[in-house]
């Protein structure tokens, strides 16, 4: 199986932001940042932003943003207004309103599916909801629960909690460790797993674990720690990236049924500095694809069409969430990475590829939302 690590490289040199087409400030002069694939600059779609975790796009042109203090916003024409008609959200710890997804047929359903923290007695459990975006934008219709995770989880960590569309239209949601990692190997709880739903929150007949005594029918693979981005290939396939503890965070290509071995085995350590179980590897565990040493914190993935940079097709992009830089992997070449580092990227929570062929993503530290463009592009 192929698999890759990556450590402390050179970065790029910084670019400064470039004129938005949807900026909510007067914009700053552009400057170039040189890549593998050339000349690169940033424009900035809108700030004011309070700790964006998720970018969703609409065929009006308009984008979807989450806060996860509990706040959706629409960003259209210059403007940034808030959507309405959401459900209440425990933004306790790491949770709160979380990702955010416009399905395949939004234009003819007008539904968008959002996964949240929510309270579960004396703890918090992640939940995923859809409702109907009005006609004019300005609120959700009709929301509705559809899955919420077993309740017993009371840590405020490791909500994990990305959406992601399959081929045939059902829907993967992950969920974090909630920071009990043995969690993660027990198949009657939800944590640290990948969720496979029906669009309606029922289970799927042909999940791993449906009709298995003491198992949770949603469950789709297991042995995660911390699922913070997650993305299909170009042939359908689901990849995630998820964070280790000190070292060992990982890019995983999921299969159904298969355990990816936390807590028993990792690329890292505790952050004490002790081992963490039993290794590296073990018999019925899954390998990562790639791992980073030391830990890059990765969140948000998106995998790259080639749309406007041909030669980046089928590569990885990760944001990091302690290092300051857009990671670019390229699996055709044993994952080597590149590093893209300007003072936009500082803690990087979600990247999307945009219907435009630019690469999008959220700061947390800017409160900003941007988007990648060749020097010569759109």
């Amino acid at each position: 199986m192929q698999q890759s690590v990556s450590r402390p490289i050179r970065r790029l040199g910084a670019l400064v932001l470039g004129i938005g087409l949807l900026a909510t400030h007067a914009p700053d002069p552009a400057r170039a940042l040189e890549s593998s694939a050339g000349t690169l600059r940033i424009e900035t779609i809108a700030t004011g932003l309070t700790e964006p975790w998720a970018i969703g796009f609409l065929p009006d042109g308009s984008v979807l943003v989450t806060e996860r203090g509990g706040r959706l916003v629409r960003i259209a024409g210059g403007e940034v207004a808030e959507v309405a008609g959401l459900p209440d959200v425990a933004a306790v710890g790491q949770g709160g309103l979380l990702d955010l997804m416009v399905p395949r047929d939004f234009a003819e359903s007008r539904e968008i599916f959002l996964s949240y923290a929510r309270a579960q007695g004396r703890g918090e459990g992640t939940a995923l909801g859809v409702g109907r975006l009005s006609e004019d934008g300005t609120r959700l219709e009709g929301f509705r629960e559809i899955f919420a995770m077993a309740p017993g989880a009371r840590g405020g960590r490791h909500f994990g909690s990305r959406i992601v569309e399959g081929p045939e239209g059902h829907l993967f949601l992950t969920i974090g460790d909630r920071g009990e990692d043995r969690s993660a190997q027990d198949l009657g709880r939800h944590e640290g797993s990948v969720l496979r739903l029906n669009r309606d929150g029922t289970v799927p007949g042909d999940n791993p674990f449906a009709g298995q005594p003491g198992a949770r029918p949603e469950i789709w693979s297991y042995g995660h720690r911390n699922p913070q981005g997650a993305a299909l290939d170009l042939e359908g396939r689901l990849w995630i990236n998820e964070h280790g503890a000190r070292g060992g965070d990982e890019v995983n290509l999921i299969e159904k049924g298969a355990n990816f071995g936390w807590p028993v085995i990792s690329y890292g350590r505790h952050y004490s500095g002790l081992k963490i179980g039993e290794g590296t590897a073990k018999p019925g565990m899954e390998q990562p694809r790639h791992y980073w040493d030391p830990s890059i914190a990765p969140s948000g993935l998106a995998i790259y069409s080639g749309a406007l940079w041909p030669q980046w097709r089928g590569h990885l992009f990760s944001g990091s969430l302690n290092s300051g830089f857009l990671s670019r992997l390229d699996p055709d070449s044993g994952f080597a990475e590149e590093r893209l580092e300007a003072p936009q990227t500082g803690r990087l929570r979600d990247v999307r590829e945009g219907p435009d062929g630019a690469i999008w993503f959220l700061s947390v530290t800017n409160g900003a939302l941007y988007r990648l463009l060749p020097e010569t592009g759109q």
